[in-house]
């Protein structure tokens, strides 16, 4: 191990299985060596003794698992396991496609040295021997079929070069054709069903929004007279293949600036980590006072070439959990995607060749009688290419790689997909809702519980009648006299100053997003706004063990309001370890009003403020890899962490034990690693669940800035009485 040296090092997801069957995803620092892959908690220093390790010899593999969805969102997965002994993996996964790749690339570099060096030696294939009878008498994943593929590759490999197929997944389903692939005669032939889709005639139907619009010359005779031939647009677009590729996956509001087509989509199953099934509602502008609107379930798989291009098929087909929905008309797609081939750069700029191909029977009554109908909304579909590429043209702020988004899954459908005029038919979709949530239980697919559900559905707007209302109701409700701050002090400092360290200033309400008076209809959010509260003092503690009740000290913040007479909510999050920290924010109000949400859940019950409690936490500066564990979702945190309220007689103190939760100590080790180099937004707020209850409003926000370990003070925590 002495020769061994650093080969690539960096954050990564820990992703697994828990033996009860639950998923979990954990932030870990790997380490590839030139001989061993490992893994920690922290940044390693000195002779730190890694929680895992894989030794690296020729005969270890790398797989992929494509896409998951994990606690709310997509990851991308790489498992590492040697051959002869497959049950002994790393499994790892990144948050979007460029950071798996480099690590699959640095790890299969380190297997090929081994491959080379026993090459030289005479034994050229001694890390490609496979026994074919390895996995009988067990069900095979779908991770299985990928390890059996790759594997009997190997075993009849008759090439004199050790290369390693590279391709992404196992090839589409069956039902789904790959037109990607150039079809020769005597593939067509095979069956006859393959002549429908052939590829080889095409010719130029127009050219629209800088597109080459081309249409299938082939006739075709057993398909429904409505379904259209096969069209397809061709474009460039100024970006990389895998850029383009996330946002082509994505299904929640970033589509809403590329895809004109694009009303709502969901996740209705996840088969395997390259196919997925999909809901998808459209939006389509021919004559919408007449036309119903047309909705979409379709199998999506996708793949990556050896050449970095990816491909991304549709087909619709039936499921059980996804049934026809009351107003709209069920399209059929028979065969559509994407095909995303990377070019030369031009300028120093990536370019990316993008095809988007469709072949689509809009159904409906109009469609047989009007011609027009259906060659329009198609063109308005393929236009997304046009979309896509105006979107990467118009921004340069492209140096930190997108997150792949999270996708919405159907037990939401009921609360977004309809829209105030369709609220009745929502129940029919609840009872397949519940399957699908034990459906996903069962295969580890489990959607975030501590996250608000509804968060990633919702299309930002801009600032409408509606918002202005909402902020006119909110201004209205502030109370009028202030209250004087110089009673009030913390030990951590407050500088309003952008580039001050290890201090605390107000965030503005207006940087986060709440629910609108009218979030039960149209699921619109609008900006905070102006807070409930106003913060008074931060405090930076620090003890040998964790520091419970701290409003009772003497002289706090606290209890220099009380004898004012006034009200105080006091956040003391707790961030465990060899030291204990906590971080105490004090929120002063003249007076609860009352019947109002906010003094409802400062006298409520433990279960009532659990349901309420919301946190919306933000990195605006940081590194990116902090930034993705972070996030921005809006999170229930009595659901996320044990928080353990203390009702005082002028004030209610909630202690969130933030090492409650695995995955949230996981990122805060991460983050607390690097804090002198972050600074992070934080809203606190009561979520609204009813029209009597919005528009929602912020009890308060605070941004802390670089804030350093060593400032902390050791607190004395003895009660003001005895």
């Amino acid at each position: 191990m002495s020769n061994s040296k650093v080969v690539y090092e960096g954050w990564m997801v820990r992703y697994g299985r828990r033996k009860i069957g639950r998923s979990y995803i954990h932030m870990r620092y790997f380490v590839l060596e030139t001989r061993l892959l490992a893994y920690y908690k922290k940044k390693p220093q000195h002779n730190v003794v890694p929680i895992k390790t894989l030794l690296i010899d020729g005969n270890c593999r790398v797989e992929d698992r494509g896409l998951k969805t994990q606690h709310g969102h997509m990851v991308y997965v790489l498992s590492v396991y040697n051959k002869k002994e497959k049950y002994n993996r790393i499994t790892m996964a990144a948050f979007n496609i460029q950071e798996a790749l480099i690590w699959k690339e640095k790890i299969e570099s380190v297997i090929d040295q081994y491959q080379d060096s026993q090459a030289a030696n005479g034994n050229k294939y001694l890390s490609f021997e496979y026994k074919s009878g390895m996995d009988n008498g067990r069900i095979a994943s779908s991770s299985d079929h990928e390890s059996q593929f790759s594997a009997a590759e190997d075993e009849n490999d008759s090439c004199r070069s050790l290369s390693r197929r590279t391709t992404i997944g196992n090839g589409p389903p069956d039902f789904v054709f790959d037109w990607t692939r150039e079809i020769d005669s005597d593939l067509a032939n095979q069956n006859s069903n393959n002549q429908a889709f052939s590829r080889k005639y095409w010719r130029l139907l127009q050219c629209q929004n800088g597109l080459r619009i081309f249409e299938e010359l082939v006739e075709v005779d057993f398909l429904p007279k409505s379904c259209s031939r096969a069209m397809k647009a061709v474009g460039v677009v100024e970006a990389t293949c895998e850029e383009i590729f996330e946002l082509v996956m994505s299904m929640d509001a970033t589509r809403f600036e590329w895809d004109c087509s694009f009303q709502y989509g969901s996740l209705v199953e996840e088969v395997d980590g390259h196919t997925a099934i999909l809901y998808q509602s459209l939006q389509l502008d021919w004559f919408p006072m007449f036309v119903w609107p047309r909705d979409l379930c379709y199998v999506r798989y996708w793949r990556r070439n050896d050449d970095g291009s990816y491909v991304v098929l549709f087909r619709s087909r039936e499921h059980e959990n996804c049934g026809p929905e009351p107003g709209f008309v069920r399209a059929h797609i028979e065969s559509g995607g994407f095909n995303i081939s990377p070019m030369k750069p031009r300028n120093g700029r990536p370019r990316a060749q993008v095809q988007h191909l469709m072949q689509i029977d809009l159904k409906g009554w109009g469609v047989g009688y009007i011609s027009s109908f259906q060659q329009h909304c198609l063109l308005q579909m393929l236009n997304c290419v046009a979309g896509l590429r105006e979107y990467f043209s118009q921004t340069d702020n492209r140096t930190a790689a997108p997150r792949i988004p999270v996708m919405v899954n159907m037990t939401s459908v009921s609360n977004s997909l309809k829209r105030s005029h369709k609220l009745n038919s929502s129940s029919a979709l609840r009872s397949p809702s519940l399957d699908q949530i034990q459906a996903e239980n069962k295969n580890g697919a489990l959607m975030d519980e501590y996250s608000d559900e509804d968060e990633d559905q919702v299309v930002d707007q801009e600032t409408s009648s509606i918002e202005i209302e909402d902020k006119r109701t909110a201004d209205e409700e502030e109370p009028q006299d202030q209250i004087d701050l110089s009673n009030f002090s913390g030990n951590l400092r407050r500088d309003n100053h952008e580039k001050a360290r290890d201090c605390w200033t107000l965030s503005d309400g207006n940087n986060f997003r709440v629910r609108s008076k009218q979030f039960c209809y149209d699921k619109s959010k609008v900006p905070a706004g102006k807070h409930l509260m106003e913060l008074v003092a931060v405090d930076w503690f620090k003890d040998s063990k964790r520091m419970d009740h701290v409003a009772r000290r003497r002289g706090c913040a606290a209890q220099v309001a009380s004898d004012k007479g006034l009200f105080s909510i006091v956040f003391n999050l707790q961030v465990p370890g060899s030291t204990h920290y906590s971080m105490v924010f004090y929120f002063v109000t003249k007076k609860l009003v009352p019947g109002s949400l906010l003094q409802r859940f400062v006298d409520g019950d433990d279960e009532f403020r659990n349901s309420r409690l919301k946190l919306i936490p933000s990195v605006p500066k940081g590194s990116w890899i902090v930034r993705q564990s972070v996030g921005s979702t809006p999170c229930l945190l009595g659901k996320a962490v044990d928080c353990n309220y203390i009702r005082g007689p002028k004030y209610l103190e909630i202690d969130v034990d933030i090492g409650s939760s695995t995955v949230a100590n996981g990122v805060l080790g991460l983050v607390i690693g690097v804090i002198t180099t972050l600074v992070v937004d934080m809203a606190f707020l009561v979520q609204a669940n009813t029209t009597d209850e919005l528009p929602e409003r912020l009890i308060g926000a605070v941004r802390v800035s670089h804030i350093e370990l060593s400032s902390a003070i050791v607190p004395v925590l003895k009660s003001d009485t005895t």
